[in-house]
């Protein structure tokens, strides 16, 4: 308490000056419309300052929350798509009945394993048979085509990359619909980069057109996979297309699983033509 004493009363000079620079501060602002306008003004600056930078802050901690409500919701709006649904038409007396039922769901899953610069990349997600994941389901990302389910157990899966050899993707341009076969051109392993096969060389192919799922395989039609770099032919009947894909597989965080409806029943009409042929 005695050095207390001590220090005021030597510093007594410098907190005089502050109590009155602050009493005529004071008196100032209460007396002064103009100077009382300025000064809230400025004390709402900086406390709106403040709440911005925690709020900043805080939204900075619940990303992880946030993208999951958004991967989520992302989820539920893909299933709503007029491509996800399947139309069921019926005709009576020339009057047609349309009715939409949901073909395709899906399964929001969180990527905890990727690799993108091997001849044969895989993926592993955290959701597994206990979410509804089986083995032949697509995988899908905010941007384009992941991959195929490839194993699974009760609470994870891996996936069969599009970067891989054996991994092919039925697809077509979006502007003539002319469809082919799209595969990972591994070339220097170029993990945007991939090839579309099979499409006739009659067919005219400009770069920077978009390159589509053409809803022939795993995947629901019309998702966006990439746009066309350039072309190239592939012996005397086809050409060899190269596609820049939208997907940044470096950066994978969060997928879809494409759960179809009518899958089974539509793999095993498949099996029995074959059978019966």
């Amino acid at each position: 308490m005695r050095n207390l004493w001590i220090f005021i009363s030597k510093y007594n000079n410098f907190f005089l000056f502050i109590l009155f620079f602050s009493a005529a501060i004071a008196l100032t602002v209460r007396n002064n419309s103009f100077q009382r306008a300025s000064t809230v003004n400025s004390s709402n600056a900086f406390v709106g300052s403040i709440y911005q930078q925690v709020d900043d802050f805080t939204q900075y901690l619940n990303l992880k929350q946030t993208n999951k409500y958004l991967s989520e919701e992302n989820a539920y709006l893909r299933s709503q798509l007029k491509t996800s649904k399947y139309n069921k038409l019926v005709e009576q007396d020339s009057v047609l009945d349309s009715l939409g039922q949901t073909q395709y769901t899906y399964i929001v899953a969180r990527v905890i394993s990727n690799s993108i610069h091997q001849k044969n990349n895989y993926l592993t997600i955290n959701r597994g048979s206990e979410e509804g994941i089986k083995k032949g389901m697509g995988v899908i990302s905010s941007h384009g085509i992941v991959g195929i389910i490839l194993n699974v157990s009760p609470h994870f899966a891996t996936i069969q990359s599009l970067l891989h050899a054996d991994t092919r993707i039925s697809a077509s341009l979006a502007n003539s619909n002319a469809f082919g076969s799209l595969v990972w051109g591994t070339e220097n392993y170029d993990s945007q980069k991939a090839i579309l096969k099979d499409i006739p060389n009659h067919i005219k192919v400009k770069p920077g057109e978009e390159v589509i799922t053409s809803g022939y395989s795993l995947f629901p039609p019309g998702i966006s996979i990439g746009k066309v770099i350039k072309t190239g032919k592939s012996g005397d009947s086809f050409l060899d297309i190269e596609v820049k894909l939208n997907n940044d597989f470096n950066t994978l965080q969060y997928v879809y699983v494409i759960h179809d409806r009518f899958s089974n029943e539509k793999q095993q009409l498949e099996k029995d033509t074959v059978i019966n042929e």
